[in-house]
């Protein structure tokens, strides 16, 4: 027994193959003119100099009607070209027009694998139901062509110029492409100056200042200080199924810093940030680093890297020795410390957790909440 889903989809096909049979190309007209004055194919062929498979080719809408065609059949037939080119626009429009629907049927399951609905609450796509506008303004979201497109920048094992990493074996490739897209079109509405590696390392003391300090607009701060250096700062909310804390590569000549603020702690959002900013500081531009997705390519050792670089700007090996050193620990003097050494109180118990000093149920009183899109 068919599924409702199956009878539907063969419903829609046959509705789609109707319409295209009462479809009239421009070689009808044609035809109905010679015919009316009583000219027949072969001579009509004869007449512009083309062969008489062509021009059967041309009546039957298997050929287009190209300028040179059109301004033989004015000189022929004494119809304007003009009038020729746009039947044929017209005709070929209406065409594409049910051919696109058809493949909107077939192409129905790769968009279902998107989360759809968030990207519609999000603003990201439109608020309908509609399969072919949700269809066209996801490709344009991606600014690709058709799924296969897709499918070839974010999945095949083959990496694309545009990507240079495969998600094929992340556990859900489409929700973390739209969110990756996403940043990319975030980062175009900054406007950036050049990139300069030494000024952007820098900067970085003077944010983990404002990581101490965190004013009520550290956010705005942050974005702004790091556009001054080159570097697009963004901050994109997660979708269902794809639990990534942040990303940091290249797109279109331009370093990207992408943030979640998935674990909403000023410990793991800092740390975060500071993990993105080694990977556009020590390694290339050809790379893509993604945090927490699973099944995704990872360089190790850049990691590993990346996680060194922002222990020691965070707080440094001598200044967690020396805490350590001191017990007990009250939160009086974690927060002493964080005076101190400038850097967050949650910062502190964060890498103490880590380390083991202390339980992952001690202290958290010290961290501060991060909320990215109140």
């Amino acid at each position: 027994m068919k599924s409702r889903t199956t009878i539907k989809t063969n419903k829609v096909a046959t509705k789609i193959e109707m319409a295209k049979s009462f479809l009239s190309p421009p070689g009808d007209t044609i035809q109905e003119h010679i015919d009316f004055i009583g000219m027949s194919q072969a001579e009509l062929a004869e007449r512009m100099g083309r062969p008489r498979e062509k021009i059967n080719d041309l009546i039957k809408g298997r050929e287009p009607i190209t300028t040179v065609t059109a301004f033989q059949l004015e000189k022929v037939l004494d119809i304007p070209a003009s009038f020729w080119l746009n039947r044929e626009t017209t005709y070929r429009q209406e065409l594409y027009a049910l051919q696109q629907q058809e493949n909107y049927e077939k192409q129905k399951e790769w968009l279902n694998k998107f989360p759809i609905n968030a990207m519609r609450k999000s603003g990201w796509l439109p608020d309908t139901k509609e399969l072919p506008v949700l269809m066209d303004n996801l490709l344009k979201f991606f600014c690709v062509a058709s799924p296969a497109e897709w499918e070839r920048i974010y999945v095949d094992e083959e990496v694309s110029v545009a990507f240079r990493i495969s998600l094929a074996h992340a556990q859900n490739p489409h929700a973390i492409s739209a969110w990756l897209r996403k940043g990319e079109m975030q980062a175009k509405e900054i406007d950036l100056a050049p990139f300069d590696k030494e000024q952007f390392k820098k900067t970085l003391s003077e944010i983990k200042e404002l990581a101490f300090l965190s004013p009520p607009d550290y956010i705005q701060q942050l974005q702004h200080i790091c556009a001054r250096c080159g570097v697009a700062v963004v901050f994109t909310p997660n979708l269902p199924n794809a639990p990534i804390s942040g990303a940091a590569r290249w797109f279109h000549h331009k370093p990207i810093i992408q943030l979640a603020g998935r674990y909403r702690t000023n410990d793991h959002f800092w740390f975060t940030f500071f993990h993105e900013s080694a990977h556009i500081i020590l390694h290339g531009k050809k790379d893509i680093f993604l945090e927490n997705v699973e099944g995704a390519q990872t360089d190790e050792a850049k990691e590993k890297e990346a996680d060194t670089f922002a222990e020691n700007i965070l707080l440094s090996e001598r200044q967690l020795q020396e805490i350590k050193s001191v017990s007990p620990l009250t939160e009086d003097l974690i927060h002493e410390f964080a005076r101190r050494f400038r850097t967050p109180a949650g910062v502190i118990i964060g890498r103490l957790q880590h380390s083991g000093v202390i339980k992952f149920n001690t202290g958290n009183g010290c961290r501060q909440k991060v909320d990215l899109f109140s």
